[in-house]
């Protein structure tokens, strides 16, 4: 299981990104350079509030550019959907979605080694960006939302390079099934499942505490 990084994604701090409400550095430009990647993520990629985005389970976000097409349909062609990165993605790629990949998969994301730790939560950001006021609401709906991986060894990457499969730690937890149970209201009559995620080391801590929430 292999494909290749189409874009790779950093944003700077927007301090007027909703005057009077708040900043933001979800409007990601491409860059052609190896970049380095650390612990904290994509070097020169900032995030303008540390509580609910970036940090080691979210250091790097990866959106399929698959999902494009299908957001064009439905909310039309909107500038920012003409290319990667309308949904603040770090990583942009071809082939794969929220149904192929598993929490805990490892992968050589050029030199580096990164795992699958959650997937992405959409926030009012998104939806303020693209000028789509329902837009939170389709994403959870749709789980059109992306993943987010953790940095297991440093190193770089460039747009080109491959992004390969090392392990596949938990192949029945597709991100998928994991946002549909956590995020996307299909949590009901499934304790199992929950007691689970709960205990799954692998799994981001703030999504661990919302599994053992949702426990009935």
């Amino acid at each position: 299981m292999q494909t290749r990084i189409n874009t790779l994604l950093i944003g700077k701090v927007d301090p007027d990104f909703s005057p009077g409400r708040s900043s933001s550095a979800i409007a990601k430009r491409p860059v052609s350079a190896s970049t380095a990647v650390t612990r904290s993520g994509i070097a020169k990629d900032e995030q303008a509030d540390l509580d609910v985005h970036g940090g080691v389970d979210k250091a790097i976000h990866h959106y399929s550019f698959d999902h494009y097409a299908d957001w064009q349909q439905e909310v039309g062609d909107l500038p920012p959907l003409a290319g990667a990165g309308a949904f603040g993605e770090n990583i942009s790629t071809s082939g794969w979605t929220e149904a192929d990949v598993c929490l805990g998969y490892c992968f050589r994301m050029g030199t580096a080694l990164v795992e699958i730790a959650q997937g992405r939560q959409p926030c009012w950001k998104q939806a303020h960006f693209l000028r789509v006021p329902d837009l939170v609401a389709r994403m959870v709906k749709t789980g059109r939302t992306g993943w987010y991986y953790r940095v297991i060894e440093d190193g770089s990457v460039a747009a080109g390079d491959q992004l390969m499969l090392i392990d596949r730690a938990l192949p029945k937890w597709p991100i998928a099934r994991l946002f549909k149970l956590l995020i996307g209201g299909g949590h009901r009559g499934e304790g199992t499942a929950l007691r689970e995620l709960a205990s799954q080391p692998v799994l981001a801590e703030e999504w661990r505490r919302r599994a053992a929430h949702l426990h009935p």
